[in-house]
């Protein structure tokens, strides 16, 4: 078994305001999911609470069979200014260097390795980030938001290479984009907020892959589904 969580209640210290009560959802296998729902409802909180970044929650949080978390965040900062192919090769394990080189050439990195950080566009860095994550050694990984400003072709081409190199891990994604999360998740926990019940609902996405690519009307049909459970 994976992830559980259990009428889970957090409020920030200091702050008579709830961010989430009584929230209950089940991640029951490996693949990639969402946390998806509209801005201020608690997703960004609840992925550092599973992360272990936030502590002082009420609750039951199982992570079951997961034992590393990693938690990607839009615009997280690489420090130092070495070239961005020198900080990967410090950070590369060994015996991984072939999966970096495939990751970056994937991610369309290969002209920015003699690059800084700092020169970088925005999308170009949340790519490195998210592809020195993707080397580590983890089980669970939250992306949130991690794709922001990535164009939609090279987000797509990213998105089924992960899943198709990862097939036995978990992922969390975090987007606002509702066509993303119903074309390429399988489970989709939609966060509804403080005064709905239940505030999480489950539904089921289209799961896309290299191998399966399924029409507008199926998705068309989530897409509804979704929206009128809002």
């Amino acid at each position: 078994m994976g992830l559980t969580c259990q009428h889970l209640e957090y409020r920030y210290p200091r702050s008579d305001e709830w961010v989430f009560r009584d929230l209950s959802f089940c991640l029951d296998r490996p693949g990639f999911h969402s946390l998806f729902g509209p801005s201020g409802v608690g997703k960004t909180s609840l992925a550092r609470v599973i992360a272990g970044e936030i502590n002082g929650f009420k609750g039951e949080l199982d992570r079951g069979e997961i034992k590393t978390v990693l938690y990607t965040y839009n615009q997280e900062r690489l420090p130092g200014w070495a070239p961005i192919e020198r900080h990967l090769d410090r950070i590369t394990p060994e015996g991984r260097e072939d999966l970096r080189a495939h990751l970056v050439e994937v991610f369309g990195l290969v002209p920015v390795m003699g690059q800084t950080f700092s020169q970088l566009s925005l999308g170009q860095q949340n790519r490195i980030n998210l592809l020195r994550y993707l080397l580590q050694d983890f089980q669970l990984m939250i992306m949130d938001e991690s794709l922001a400003n990535v164009d939609e072709r090279s987000k797509e081409t990213i998105l089924l290479e992960i899943k198709a190199l990862f097939p036995d891990r978990y992922f969390l994604y975090i987007s606002h984009n509702l066509i993303e999360v119903a074309r390429f998740c399988d489970r989709i926990f939609l966060f509804r907020g403080i005064g709905k019940s239940p505030q999480a609902i489950t539904f089921t996405g289209l799961n896309t892959r290299k191998t399966n690519q399924p029409g507008r009307d199926e998705l068309d049909a989530v897409l509804l589904e979704i929206m009128n459970a809002g």
